[in-house]
């Protein structure tokens, strides 16, 4: 058994719809699972339904009706007029309707979790349609039978032991009938509520799957045609790396590469299962193999994280920035789910670099302010230089002006801003 995972570009339109099938097509008769996510920008556009409705634009209809009809386009292209599929999609989408008659009385991330997930179900929906209607045998299945998690609400955190008993009672006896597709990102509560796994969590769930079901290996399928040693959208002359180990592969992910969720790989490293990268453009492509340490001579390895916030943050009594302080800023920290992703003290000063997430860092400074000082710097990036040579990092230096510097063993980072070159006058 193994389990495949198509993120929202591979299922974005009907054209790659077909596409995943054709690709299904060499693996039929064989045991899968597959997770897939919502189509194309579907989750940025369910987002975009969440705010207005919290913040009551009057927008959220209309938002939603855009929806509606990114997805029956999709349908119409796929299926007859009459096939069932269109009302299971309507039925999904009037959930949200229900959402929105109501006024909004919970918690944003409560709110979120409930609307958002909506387009790994409406694509999900779909695309089992579809596989069945091609002669792919496939049993669509709601993750929330199989995911349990607790009620932390767009972070939510796996129960193992009741997710590891529902995974072998609900999908190993599916498999026997064919394919079982599921959705990614999604998870469910002991009470039914639903949550949500962290933005860009279907590789997370595939590799749930993964570990509850001792897959034989997990495949992701991305629009590269493996994990490269630099995202091609910024620099150029990028390779492919063949094999990584487990290791490598979470401390990139962690420190930012976007090719991976951060959480998929320690799952699979426990179980020692492999996980594949590879391409749906070119689904024959070799692609990247991550499993077991091994001798590898890596080349560098360049991470950018852009959207960083620099916060600078020292005690009002001038007291040390030491155990009890610090204790006081991770507890904050904590609370807002606010993920570090570098820092550096001195004996007055705590500085740490954030994902700025705007409402999650005002909630967190004001929570501060009482007892610490805070400044902040916007607009920055993160780089993640892992195996770096001395001629790359100059070279990423250029027209940067570097606010925060560390050295770790065969890894620098550096949260830098850009600085217009200067020119001389005349």
């Amino acid at each position: 058994m193994r389990v495949f995972k198509f993120g929202g570009a591979s299922v974005k339109d009907a054209e790659a719809v077909r596409n995943v099938a054709n690709i299904l097509q060499n693996y039929k008769g064989e045991q899968l699972v597959i997770v897939v996510s919502a189509m194309g920008k579907t989750t940025n556009a369910m987002e975009r339904i969440v705010n207005a409705y919290y913040k009551k634009t009057g927008e959220a209809q209309a938002r939603l009706e855009e929806v509606r009809q990114a997805h029956y386009a999709v349908l119409k292209e796929l299926f007859e007029a009459n096939d069932p599929i269109f009302d299971t999609v309507n039925d999904t989408l009037v959930e949200i309707e229900w959402v929105l008659e109501e006024e909004p009385e919970e918690s944003y991330d409560y709110i979120y979790d409930q609307i958002v997930s909506i387009g790994e179900f409406l694509s999900t929906q779909i695309v089992s349609a579809y596989l069945n209607k091609a002669e792919l045998p496939t049993t669509w299945l709601d993750a929330r039978d199989v995911i349990l998690t607790d009620n932390t609400y767009r972070a939510a955190k796996i129960q193992w032991d009741a997710t590891i008993k529902n995974a072998n009672r609900v999908v190993t006896p599916s498999l026997e009938k064919g394919f079982v597709l599921t959705q990614g990102f999604v998870g469910g509560t002991s009470e039914n509520f639903t949550t949500t796994l962290g933005r860009e969590g279907s590789d997370f769930t595939a590799a749930i799957f993964s570990y509850c079901l001792d897959a034989e290996s997990m495949s992701v399928w991305k629009d590269v045609p493996g994990i490269l040693t630099a995202n091609p959208r910024i620099f150029k002359n990028v390779t492919k790396i063949d094999h990584l180990s487990y290791r490598e592969a979470i401390e990139m992910t962690y420190y930012g590469a976007k090719v991976i969720h951060p959480k998929t790989i320690k799952p699979l490293q426990n179980k020692n299962i492999p996980m594949y990268v590879k391409s749906f453009v070119e689904p024959n492509g070799e692609g990247t193999l991550i499993s077991g340490d091994t001798e590898i001579n890596y080349p560098p390895i360049i991470v950018v994280e852009k959207e960083q916030i620099l916060l600078h943050i020292s005690t009002r009594n001038f007291s040390f920035v030491a155990e009890d302080n610090l204790s006081v800023i991770f507890a904050a920290l904590a609370k807002h789910q606010l993920k570090v992703n570098m820092m550096q003290n001195t004996a007055i000063s705590f500085s740490v670099c954030l994902t700025n997430r705007p409402e999650r860092i005002a909630a967190l400074i004001e929570d501060l302010s009482e007892d610490f000082k805070i400044t902040k710097e916007e607009n920055l990036e993160l780089i993640t230089i892992r195996h770096y040579k001395s001629e790359v990092v100059e070279r990423l230096k250029v027209n940067k002006l570097i606010l925060l510097e560390a050295y770790i063993r065969d890894m620098i980072q550096m949260v830098v801003k850009d600085v217009p070159e200067v020119e001389r006058i005349g």
